[in-house]
Order: structure tokens, then C-alpha cells, then sequence
């Protein structure tokens, strides 16, 4: 395994997005909240496309079936029908791992530390994501990579 950091753009784009939570949210509690607003996003977001895609997909009654619909099960072809339907079971086992994870989650929130530990995580902070844009770093990368540092690509 190489002692370098992956250089694909998508592991880049990681890395810098990683760098930047922790610049914005160097603390324990400001950590928390930013994990629990991002669970609670995903979980709103996957559970309405799922209660959508359930909605549109659902077995159709024999009352149903009987008037035209615009999408009758001839037109959609089968192989389209069971990708939507691992799609569906696929979101449910997200949902579900969702749940377990907010279970988790909760327990992280019971944590509290001190004003000096909160600073602690100020300190570790700066060191493991310094400003990317800090005129320091930026003449390090050069000199380092011979080549100027943007942090948006």
C-alpha cells in the first residue's frame, strides 16, 4: 500500500471536503450536530424517494387494473420493473441501517466535554486541516510540488 495519499479526483474531492469539516467544526459539539444534520438529511431524502418510488411501483389492485393507466405493465418492459424493485428493497436496507445508526448516534450526543477539551479539539483541528488558503501553505505547496496549490480542483 502506498505511503501517498490517492491522487484520483474523487479521492481528492474527499479529501478536501474532509479538510474543510473539520476547519468549520473543530469542536466536539459543533462535530456532533454536523454528523446528526447529515444523518437526518439522508434519512429524509431516502425515505421520501423511497415513499415515492413505492407509490408509483406498488402492485396495482384488480379495481385498478381494470381502467387505463398511463404506464400499463406491458409498456414498462420487465427487466425495468425488477430494477425498480431491487432499487426499492436496496433503499429500505438504507433506511433500516439509517435507523441503526441514529440509534448510535444518540448515544455520541450523551457526551459532553469541557471548555478545555473543547479547545484541545481547536488545536488538532488547525493542525490536521490547516486553511488550504493560508498564504503559508500555499508557498509550502509550491515549493513542495512546484506547482500552485487550488484548492478547487
Amino acid at each position: 500500500m502506498p505511503d501517498e495519499p490517492c491522487q484520483c479526483p474523487d479521492c481528492q474531492r474527499f479529501y478536501r471536503e474532509h479538510d474543510r469539516l473539520i476547519r468549520e467544526s473543530p469542536t466536539l459539539r459543533q462535530q456532533q450536530e454536523l454528523n446528526w444534520a447529515a444523518l437526518q438529511s439522508f434519512r429524509t431524502l431516502s425515505g421520501r424517494v423511497l415513499e415515492e418510488l413505492q407509490k408509483q411501483h406498488a402492485p396495482r389492485q384488480p379495481a385498478e387494473s381494470a381502467a387505463p393507466t398511463p404506464l400499463s405493465s406491458s409498456a414498462v418492459p420487465e427487466e425495468a420493473t425488477d430494477t425498480i424493485q431491487q432499487a426499492i428493497a436496496d433503499l429500505e436496507n438504507i433506511n433500516a441501517h439509517l435507523f441503526s445508526i441514529e440509534a448510535l448516534m444518540e448515544r455520541v450526543f450523551d457526551v459532553r466535554v469541557p471548555e478545555e477539551i473543547e479547545q484541545k479539539f481547536r488545536e488538532l483541528a488547525g493542525e490536521l486541516a490547516p486553511d488550504p488558503l493560508n498564504v503559508d501553505r500555499l508557498r509550502l505547496n509550491r515549493l513542495l510540488h512546484q506547482t500552485t496549490d487550488f484548492p478547487d480542483r
